[in-house]
């Protein structure tokens, strides 16, 4: 929806506003519609309008509410505005829009910081109190909206891309080498708070912040999903019919809560097609898809149209077909890769990217598929996964295998019992062969010594999957996808690169109240059918066959898939570049070894070990870091 960014003071002294407006003009894209800034003593907002719900001046911001001494800067949308509108005006408020902005200042005014909970949505809001000088910071329970800051004893400085800060004097711009060990462990994944630069941090997905004026700070989470079954049973199609009920509420409410057109990116997948269909089945009428393709490689096709085309035909919506010559997608790479807040592997981001550029000239707002797969079980490698998760816990205890250092320290709660060090290292094991690009001894091989550290990604992954209220393996499994691996990869990437075209993505499948239903849904009606089997049987009857019983597919772009002509040559250039080694990052004999033979050096989950070592150093000199 938005951009947003500010800076509180913490020494006495006032914020620039030549700073401020260096980090909106970084923001420009995500808000074209308007610009504005606030400032309060040692307090300062900036802020960039997407216009979408009450498209009137009287919703631009920062927002200020004179009753309540409060202002806010805020980036999302609240999908149950209306209601919480009714229920806070019962409570005495009033209000002078008609917009969702300004239900979030009444709630935080009626609530506090609990003001987070009454919210269903995406969001990144912060809000400053007048008279008690505090700050306060909030992000969405999926961290679909991002929210960066950089804090040091002088002041607090936030905004919705690292882009913004970068612009600010005194950010440490070292490489975090933690950060490096999550980013080539878990394909580009960093979980917040860490980011790849020693000096910029993130907000945790269903997190709040409050900092005082003396710089104190106050960080908690606010909302956690539960992966337990529900105390009475429920049968078959009594899953399926609440999961087709929750699902047409959260497409509902992404259709109906904006003042603009709402399209579809239709890729040809079950989830997009299924999107499709609900709204069909909901009563919308004037429905807009949007679909993307690409050259074919010998090896591979570049685009679904034949799935995609079979939608269009049995719902015959407004539908624009884009495509894409592989040449250009080469050239617009560097392009994409710089409007990334942090550097992602994925290179279907491109794909979106480009999607994302021509859907703008035709809408503002999407929905968009994302999250399917986790919440729903639909990766081939999550029954594999829950096997070896199954047989490793038959074996004796004495002969299960403690790699990563992981000892027989006791582990947190779940489920009411303590996880002893070994039954941590057995969902650990199950894991790791399905999510971890690279073993903790490759790092050795590929970094310099001043970037090697400790297996911190075998620890934060041992220590998620052992988190509380899971029942079993996978429970905990699919819960650490849905709130921290999808948070900082496709749920970034889209944000990142819709909003790079002014456009809004909506994700359903993320709505949270769905998402807390399927995690009390038995693994075996996830599974079942090659996944989301609860899924198929909802679509069975409203989306084409042939959609439905399709392999699993993924966003295809060929040119950037196999690693040879001039997409090899980027990449050799970027690792010989004198920038690359001036930053004595990778060890060189390590780079020579890979460019020796390109495509045979694949990562443990088949990703390119040169990408993903070139596709890091683009990033930083994308940002000239």
């Amino acid at each position: 929806m938005c951009g947003i960014c500010g800076e509180l003071r913490l020494d006495g002294q006032l914020p620039e506003l030549k700073y401020l407006n260096s980090m909106m003009a970084k923001l420009e894209k995500r808000g074209p519609d308007h610009a504005g800034s606030f400032s309060d003593g040692g307090l300062m907002f900036g802020h960039r309008r997407l216009a979408i719900i009450d498209l009137s001046y009287k919703s631009s911001q920062p927002m200020v509410d004179i009753e309540s001494g409060l202002a806010l800067v805020f980036n999302g949308t609240i999908y149950n505005h209306p209601e919480l509108r009714a229920e806070l005006k019962a409570r005495g408020h009033h209000f002078f829009s008609e917009g969702d902005t300004e239900v979030i200042l009444k709630a935080y005014a009626e609530w506090g910081e609990d003001a987070p909970k009454h919210l269903l949505g995406m969001f990144a809001f912060a809000i400053w109190d007048m008279r008690k000088k505090t700050l306060f910071v909030a992000r969405d329970r999926m961290g679909i909206k991002p929210l960066y800051y950089a804090a040091d004893d002088k002041s607090f400085r936030f905004a919705s891309n690292t882009q913004a800060l970068l612009t600010t004097p005194g950010i440490d711009t070292s490489l975090d080498p933690l950060a490096i060990h999550n980013l080539f462990s878990l394909h580009a994944v960093v979980p917040a708070p860490r980011t790849v630069l020693n000096g910029i941090r993130k907000l945790q997905p269903a997190h709040s912040l409050t900092i005082h004026a003396d710089g104190r700070q106050e960080l908690k989470r606010y909302w956690n999903l539960v992966a337990r079954r529900p105390a009475e049973a429920r049968s078959e199609q009594e899953w399926i019919d609440a999961v087709h009920a929750s699902l047409k509420t959260a497409v509902r409410r992404r259709n109906n809560i904006a003042d603009v057109p709402v399209g579809v990116l239709l890729s040809g997948g079950l989830d997009s097609s299924l999107l499709v269909a609900l709204l069909s089945e909901i009563g919308i009428q004037d429905i807009r898809t949007f679909t993307i393709g690409f050259d074919d490689q010998p090896e591979e096709k570049g685009s679904e149209y034949e799935y995609s085309d079979a939608v269009v035909e049995r719902f015959q919506p407004t539908h624009h077909k884009f495509h894409i010559p592989n040449e250009h997608t080469l050239s617009r790479l560097p392009e994409a890769v710089a409007n990334m807040a942090e550097p992602m592997f994925g290179q279907d981001a491109i794909g979106f990217y480009l999607l994302s550029e021509q859907v703008s000239k035709h809408v503002k707002v999407v929905q968009s598929g994302q999250g399917a797969d986790e919440v729903f079980g639909g990766y081939f490698w999550y029954p594999q996964t829950h096997e070896a998760a199954q047989k490793l816990a038959s074996t004796p205890l004495a002969s299960t295998p403690l790699s990563h250092q992981q000892g027989n320290r006791a582990l947190n709660q779940r489920g009411g019992r303590s996880l002893s060090g070994v039954e941590g290292n057995i969902a650990l094991e199950a894991f790791a062969p399905y999510y971890f690009d690279r073993d903790h001894s490759e790092m050795a091989e590929m970094l310099q010594p001043a970037f090697q550290t400790h297996d911190y990604t075998g620890e934060l992954v041992r220590d998620l999957l052992s988190t509380p209220d899971a029942d079993e393996h996978l429970d905990a499994v699919l819960r650490a996808d849905v709130t921290t691996f999808i948070v900082d990869d496709p749920v970034k990437r889209v944000d990142n690169m819709t909003m790079a075209w002014g456009l809004e993505a909506r994700v359903p499948f993320l709505d949270h109240e769905l998402v807390e239903l399927a995690a009390q849904m038995p693994p075996e009606l996830k599974l079942r059918d090659g996944g989301k089997y609860v899924l198929k049987q909802i679509a069975r009857g409203l989306v084409p066959d042939s959609v439905i019983d399709r392999p699993k597919g993924y966003f295809p772009v060929p040119a950037l898939k196999f690693v040879r002509g001039e997409f090899l040559d980027m990449m050799r250039d970027l690792l010989d570049s004198q920038a690359c080694r001036e930053r004595g990052l990778y060890q060189r004999s390590y780079i020579d070894k890979v460019l020796a033979s390109p495509e045979t050096h694949l990562t443990q989950i088949q990703g390119s070990k040169l990408w993903h070592m070139a596709a890091l150093e683009m990033w930083l000199q994308s940002q000239e870091l």
